[in-house]
């Protein structure tokens, strides 16, 4: 590392007093004036006629009428010399901030040139680890996890979109296998628990089912979407636990996923509970916020279970249907008359 620089040498700056100049100009209009008052009085006093009896109020008087004047001169004087010095050492004081911060610049400049490399060798230090985090994330980005790598009718994959559709959503570009699809697609066991989300905090399969839906990019919009819903309902007092909806037929549900609506899938609107309908619509007319959450969340959840229906049973269909979301899809279904 190259050594710094040796910084500018500032030699201490020291204010001294400027010294006295002795009469100026304003010293010497002082002693004129001066002198002509005192000449002035002499002229009076030896040109006037005396007063008999004066007394000792005219001696003051006199003393007042000679010595007031000068006085009010001499005061007038010494205040100008006085704002003066003051003037001069305030420019000096300036000029000195005004060479200390010359001097600190100057020592700043000379002291960078020294630390630059050190400051450039720092920071490819920290690109180079960095990329070699990123190597090992890429390297170990499949999940090493013995259950997954099982393989029964239990991992069978939930969502298995068509080459055609990744494609024209995303074209592949020539930067090796993402790594999404390095991991292991999501099943259907798994996809169906995260759907419920988990019961409490010692539900550690629901945890580890919520997990993995969240790393499919798909399947995160819906657990989101889902969750935003259901937190939104939540204040309203309304939970999915207490409402118990009116179990559909799986061809129901697969008349929903080829794009039926109205009366031919009016049996998925199995939500009978007027309190938490009526809670629902009115949140939905007057929170604009809570609307557009429920509309998001109706548009994930009808195109991810078209996708699932694709390759689901009637029974992981009827599975489906009792958990946490698709019973949040019923209400805001019912609600907004997607059933009617």
């Amino acid at each position: 590392m190259a050594e710094p620089s040796e910084k500018p040498k500032v030699k201490p700056l020291v204010l001294t007093p400027k010294p006295d100049s002795g009469f100026g100009a304003t010293e010497l209009v002082a002693a004129l004036l001066s002198l002509i008052w005192v000449v002035a009085v002499i002229a009076y006093v030896l040109l006037s006629p005396r007063a008999e009896g004066e007394g000792v109020l005219g001696l003051v008087m006199a003393l007042l009428v000679v010595f007031l004047p000068l006085a009010l001169i001499w005061v007038a004087v010494t205040t100008l010399r006085t704002v003066h010095g003051l003037r001069a050492e305030a420019a000096r004081l300036q000029a000195a901030v005004e060479a200390m911060r010359h001097a600190y610049v100057a020592g700043q400049q000379g002291g960078a040139g020294g630390l630059k490399p050190s400051v450039e060798k720092k920071l490819d230090e920290i690109a180079a680890a960095q990329r070699q985090t990123e190597t090992a994330l890429a390297r170990f980005s499949t999940r090493r996890d013995g259950a997954l790598s099982v393989p029964s009718a239990d991992r069978k994959a939930a969502l298995v979109p068509s080459r055609a559709t990744q494609t024209d959503e995303q074209p592949a570009l020539a930067l090796g296998t993402p790594a999404e699809d390095m991991r292991a697609p999501l099943s259907v066991t798994d996809f169906i628990r995260a759907l419920q989300f988990p019961e409490n905090p010692d539900d550690k399969d629901g945890f580890r089912a919520l997990r993995l839906a969240l790393e499919d990019r798909n399947v995160a919009k819906l657990i989101r979407s889902a969750q935003d819903v259901l937190t939104l309902l939540a204040q309203e007092g309304i939970y999915m636990d207490d409402l118990k909806p009116d179990r559909a037929r799986p061809e129901i549900w697969r008349r929903f996923a080829t794009g039926e609506r109205g009366r031919a899938v009016a049996g998925l609107g199995g939500i009978r509970d007027r309190s938490s309908l009526a809670l629902t619509a009115s949140r939905m007319r007057e929170d604009p916020v809570f609307r557009d959450a429920a509309h998001h969340f109706l548009r994930t959840f009808d195109k991810i279970f078209a996708e699932f229906e694709k390759s689901a049973s009637d029974a992981e269909l009827s599975d489906l249907s009792e958990t946490r979301t698709a019973r949040a899809f019923m209400l805001f279904g019912r609600v907004t008359g997607t059933f009617d």
